[in-house]
């Protein structure tokens, strides 16, 4: 693994990642705040990728922009340029987890000659915060004031209970062969998951509000145009992402492929098989 300082477009410094694999290029934009440990097996050096990633801005080493308000999706995507050019690929087949599902749609349009494929996981794209809550029962026309309601208590609760918590499936299911199939993996990779929580530990929160807040902003786009290959995961726990959500939005896409999983909002960590299987099929699809 080696890690560099990559300039982006407004001069903001980024702490960039590549593990320093051989193989068909991947850009991995991930969930905010979350380390590249959270893929354990996609980014192995002996994987079959080269994987780049990078941290977002004021977190995980990135420096904060200098104009505060430069933390929209759009911005990230403009990192995701840089983090591209600084490692040398002119394409690669992009992975977008959460807040990344966004950063990874934007760029798909912005740039489509650089994106060989998408696969999106736990996110939709655009409007996220319509997306929240589903399986607490709030309704969509409440879910983004709820959304911004909620982000207050991030500086004070902190990442450890909500992680962990939202990672199990609900108490009447935790037993269920489903339920050891999915969650009970996160134990088959305690380092990964340790490194996570760490990570998240060291978060400045208010901080991480802010940017929060700003995914907030992001409105659903129009991905018809989009033409390389996608593929959607989701899982049917997500506290974070209506899995009716990710069925609509793959409905938008053309030809796109998507796949339910009986997991949450971590499903990296929770199938870390399926997520490097659902890789390598996208990856052959994109040629």
């Amino acid at each position: 693994m080696s890690t560099r300082m990559v300039r982006s477009a407004d001069g903001t410094q980024l702490r960039a990642w590549c593990n320093d694999g051989v193989g068909a290029p991947v850009l991995i934009c991930n969930g905010l705040g979350t380390p590249p440990e959270a893929w354990p097996r996609i980014t192995a050096r002996d994987g079959g990728y080269r994987v780049v990633t990078w941290y977002q801005r004021g977190l995980g080493g990135s420096e904060r922009p200098a104009d505060p308000s430069r933390v929209r999706v759009e911005d990230h995507a403009e990192d995701a340029r840089a983090v591209l050019d600084a490692f040398g690929l002119a394409q690669a087949t992009v992975l977008g987890w959460s807040l990344g599902v966004n950063v990874a749609f934007e760029l798909a349009l912005e740039e489509p000659a650089r994106v060989r494929g998408v696969l999106a996981v736990a996110g939709v794209p655009g409007g996220s915060f319509s997306a929240l809550f589903a399986t607490l029962g709030v309704p969509r026309r409440l879910r983004p004031r709820a959304g911004r309601l909620g982000s207050r208590a991030l500086p004070i609760v902190g990442p450890l209970l909500p992680l962990v918590v939202a990672s199990l499936p609900p108490w009447y299911d935790l037993w269920s062969p489903a339920a050891i199939r999915g969650p009970a993996q996160e134990a088959a990779h305690p380092g990964a998951l340790r490194a996570v929580l760490h990570e998240f530990s060291r978060h400045d929160w208010n901080w991480y509000r802010h940017l929060a807040l700003a995914v907030a902003e992001h409105a659903p786009l129009d991905v018809t145009a989009v033409r390389c290959p996608v593929t959607f995961v989701a899982g049917r726990y997500d506290s974070l992402v209506d899995v009716r959500e990710v069925r609509k939005a793959a409905r938008t896409v053309p030809g796109a492929r998507l796949r339910e999983l009986p997991g949450t909002h971590f499903l990296p960590l929770q199938y870390p098989r399926v997520m490097l299987e659902e890789l390598s099929r996208l990856a052959a699809a994109a040629g």
